[in-house]
């Protein structure tokens, strides 16, 4: 984190990324109450991510409730936007460049944001293919074949999304 200009008035304080902490820490906390997941995986982290994200980029200025004090309108506006059918890749991508051109280049909350979305999009998961899941699959006589999971690598976003959305149901 860069020193905050000052523009000569004495202050050398560091800026604080007090918005995407407090965001990181209410998807944290939702994460470990629902107890979703061990939160040393990476899974979790992506949940984290994800729901932070959300979180911070829908934030009004001064919000920043508790986990237990989340009212009803965030929930349901947390619920819609991290529904895994809705479009919320794009949704983060708009807002993370509304939020660029609207704050300074040095902002920390924008720059954890942006560190956030890089490691979301970038890391691939090894994952279940819920896709490859099919009505076969289920039979009595689908055979050996159908007992081994199918497994592949897709974004860290795609599963903590819906970890994230479950998250916040379970609130």
């Amino acid at each position: 984190m860069r020193p905050e200009d000052t523009d000569g008035t004495g202050g050398n304080g560091l800026r604080v990324p007090m918005a995407w902490l407090a965001a990181e820490y209410v998807a944290d906390e939702l994460l470990r109450t629902g107890d979703l997941m061990e939160p040393t995986t990476l899974e979790f982290r992506a949940g984290r991510d994800a729901l932070a994200l959300t979180m911070f980029l829908c934030d009004r200025p001064g919000e920043a409730p508790a986990p237990a004090a989340l009212p009803g309108s965030r929930v349901d506006e947390l619920r819609t936007l991290t529904a895994y059918e809705g479009a919320w890749r794009g949704w983060i991508c708009e807002r993370l460049a509304e939020a660029e051109r609207g704050t300074d280049p040095g902002d920390p909350d924008l720059a954890l944001a942006r560190a956030a979305w890089r490691w979301l999009e970038e890391t691939e998961l090894l994952a279940a293919d819920l896709d490859a899941i099919g009505p076969g699959a289920w039979e009595a006589g689908a055979g050996p074949a159908a007992d081994r999971e199918v497994r592949i690598w897709t974004p860290a976003w795609q599963l903590g999304l819906p970890l994230g959305h479950l998250a916040v149901h379970l609130c």
